[in-house]
């Protein structure tokens, strides 16, 4: 017996085409009226209330294979339990030790069908380990570790898994589908068909959220697919994934970066090129359309789809609710993602594509990226294949044969760089940033370097048009958000300065050593304090007695930076005696004694001290900064938290592995925790870490920001 089934939910007017429902039959029929027998949902696994599809469409899951089938299956992966611990953003921690202690991480995401690069890493050394053990979860899919297979995030608007490469682990909001190697690249052809996304959706709809769970994907009909279909779908998915991965080599926080997006297109100027990049987007995104619509198609044909079913799949008769390209927002206890930034958000106008293009120069005259490629000196590298294994570094960055970066410039290298890894925002300095960058510009754009510098500048700085201005006052905020994904902020190149903006420090973090505060106090800021305080000196001699109303203000203009140097040189005197940076630790923990540095940028000076507060009350005593500073403290805690001791070093004193394989604490250490503190510690470390903790809360400063063009 057939049950008649009304449906409004896409009409503006639902009591209208209600009542045009009953009253007008067969003009409504699947559209808005449905006539189906309920017992035909049960041949459906899970039998869904889908009245909305047709009988051919349901009998797929009698006819075909599920996916999960002889070696395909589907996976679950790790919850971490503590992610500020164990999650780094790529390009945070050492490259040395990505592939080492920090794997790749696929932990879902925004929507992204195809292609998305893996920008996070988790943290699976055995400490790590053992601290997932105690309240994390490895979930079953620890057995499929490493191998390639296709991802995706748990929520979206519809399914779209990406490739996910060798190498890599997934997490519990990160679920992988795994097949033969043979198969993966028809399979991603398959998955991201609308027949699969409606099929999904079809059984999603017995629970009535889009979350697209391994549970329900195992069941999912998979089509038979002969040499010549697979090898088909298996091209138009690696082009699919070529075409997304081309508009990632212009994002220079990707794997897949190799030059900005002003500097892949021809053009006499910067509107020209801009204008050939936004052509070249055009022309991606209408090749991935092709790419989409030919997938469909065959997939159409392959799970024999005729007209009506074909018009309820693209017309959207799917599972009910929102549409909004959602992101994996939903965190659990490991996961702590947010929404992400969007990656081209800042290559969506001419000023975006110019502010890339500097900050790509930053990158240059700090020795990160390779200006070679620009100038033609070193060809492009080859594209890999999508399943490869990500390397440590993206080809755009400047590297040695080993493919971690270069330290100091090869033979033959165009440009020099501060192998210490300082620049400062200072004219008059032979490290001034812009003057660094400036001669990028001039390498890349030779007789035409004047008019980009310039163009450049009224693009990035309307007011006054002086790129020296955007890089102290803006440059450090765009650099952060391009930094930040999954609620993660990992800037790598750090602005220290003066409250009022008149005097910056660039550090690069992949570069510093444990004297690099020594050096900025008796080489940078300190013959900078000397340079101005005889400056003033100079103001106030040649006043006179009787000093003009500009005279005045002149010598408390002076006055003003004198005593900002002041403060900036006392904060690095305080710390460079502790200072013992490791980037294992994070960027946020390492940067955060540094939180009186940095009183130009409110936000992040919030989050810095934040963290600095709750390293101090031993919230992170897994970090090295903790056992450095507060050895005392950290020792004791090793004692009764094994991952505690790996990390620092001492599992063997406090732990032994018993007979049955289970780790115990010892009952008595093999070294004294006195001895361990003693040697840990050191008087001017904690002579310097007193005099941190009891120095002001804040510089203040009498002066107002003023125009950084004029040094």
């Amino acid at each position: 017996m057939k049950t008649v089934f009304l449906r409004v939910l896409e009409a503006e007017n639902k009591a209208a085409a209600l009542l045009a429902a009953v009253q007008h039959p067969e003009h409504a029929r699947d559209r808005q009226r449905f006539e189906v027998d309920p017992q035909d949902f049960r041949g459906v696994p899970l039998s869904p209330f889908a009245y909305w599809v047709g009988p051919a469409v349901r009998e797929l899951f009698a006819k075909l294979e599920p996916f999960e089938h002889g070696e395909r299956t589907t996976k679950q992966g790790l919850v971490t339990g503590d992610d500020f611990r164990l999650v780094r953003l790529w390009g945070e921690v050492p490259f040395n030790r990505v592939g080492a202690r920090w794997r790749y991480y696929a932990k879902g995401g925004a929507l992204s069908s195809f292609y998305s690069d893996i920008q996070t890493l988790v943290g699976y050394d055995l400490g790590d380990q053992v601290v997932q053990q105690q309240i994390g979860r490895f979930g079953r899919g620890a057995t499929h570790y490493y191998r390639p297979g296709l991802t995706w995030p748990l929520r979206a608007s519809r399914f779209a898994p990406q490739v996910m490469p060798v190498g890599c682990i997934f997490s519990a909001r990160g679920y992988s589908a795994f097949a033969p190697d043979s198969e993966l690249l028809w399979l991603l052809g398959v998955f991201n068909s609308s027949t699969f996304d409606f099929l999904f959706k079809l059984l999603l709809g017995r629970f009535g959220y889009p979350e697209f769970i391994v549970g329900i994907l195992q069941l999912l009909p998979i089509p038979g697919v002969g040499h010549h279909d697979a090898e088909q779908l298996g091209k138009l998915a690696r082009a699919a994934w070529w075409n997304k991965r081309r508009i990632d080599t212009a994002n220079a926080r990707s794997h897949a970066f190799i030059l900005p997006a002003l500097l892949q297109v021809h053009g006499a100027d910067l509107p020209e090129r801009a204008s050939a990049w936004s052509d070249r987007v055009r022309a991606i995104e209408a090749g991935l359309a092709a790419n989409q619509a030919e997938i469909d198609n065959r997939c159409f044909t392959l799970y024999d789809i005729d007209e009506a079913d074909r018009h309820t799949i693209t017309e959207g008769f799917g599972i009910q609710g929102s549409e909004e390209a959602l992101s994996d927002g939903a965190n659990d206890a490991e996961d702590d993602a947010g929404v992400d930034t969007d990656e081209n958000e800042s290559t969506a106008d001419a000023t975006g594509l110019a502010a890339e293009l500097v900050s790509w120069a930053v990158g240059v005259a700090f020795g990160r990226f390779d200006i070679r490629l620009a100038t033609g000196a070193r060809l492009i590298p080859t594209e890999p294949e999508p399943f490869d294994a990500l390397p440590a570094c993206s080809p755009g960055m400047l590297t040695g044969g080993d493919g971690l970066p270069l330290a100091c410039p090869p033979v033959g290298y165009p440009l020099a760089f501060p192998e210490a890894g300082v620049l400062v925002d200072d004219l008059r300095h032979a490290q001034d940033l812009p003057t660094a960058v400036r001669a990028v510009f001039d390498a890349v754009f030779g007789a035409d370097a004047d008019r980009w510098w310039n163009d450049v500048a009224a693009l990035l700085d309307p007011k006054e048009h002086d790129l020296r201005v955007w890089l102290g006052g803006s440059f450090f905020e765009h650099h952060l958000k391009r930094h930040s994904k999954s609620r993660r902020k990992a800037p790598i190149l750090w602005q220290l300065g003066t409250p009022s903006g008149r005097y910056s420090v660039w550090l690069y973090a992949h570069r510093l050593t444990r004297d690099i505060f020594f050096q900025l106090q008796n080489e940078v800021v300190g013959p900078k304090l000397a340079h101005e305080d005889g400056k003033l000196a100079s103001l106030v001699e040649n006043a006179g007695t009787s000093p003009s109303a500009t005279e005045r203000k002149k010598i408390a203009d002076q006055e003003t930076l004198v005593e900002e140097l002041r403060a900036m040189l006392a904060e690095i005197k305080r710390v460079a005696p502790l200072w013992n940076s490791d980037l294992d630790d994070g960027v946020v923990l390492t940067m955060a004694p540094l939180w009186r540095l940095v009183p130009q940028h409110k936000p992040w000076q919030k989050e810095l001290k934040s963290k600095w507060d709750e390293l101090a009350a031993g919230k992170y005593d897994w970090a090295h900064l903790a056992m450095h500073l507060w050895p005392e403290r950290v020792v004791p805690k090793c004692a009764t938290d094994r991952s505690l001791a790996i990390a620092h070093g001492i599992e063997d004193v406090f732990w032994v592995e018993g007979t049955n394989g289970r780790w115990m604490a010892r009952p008595t250490p093999v070294r004294s925790i006195e001895e361990l503190v003693r040697e840990r510690s050191s008087p001017a470390v904690k002579a310097a870490l007193k005099s941190l903790l009891d120095a002001p809360t804040a510089q203040t400063s009498r002066g107002t920001a003023r125009s950084r063009g004029a040094r």
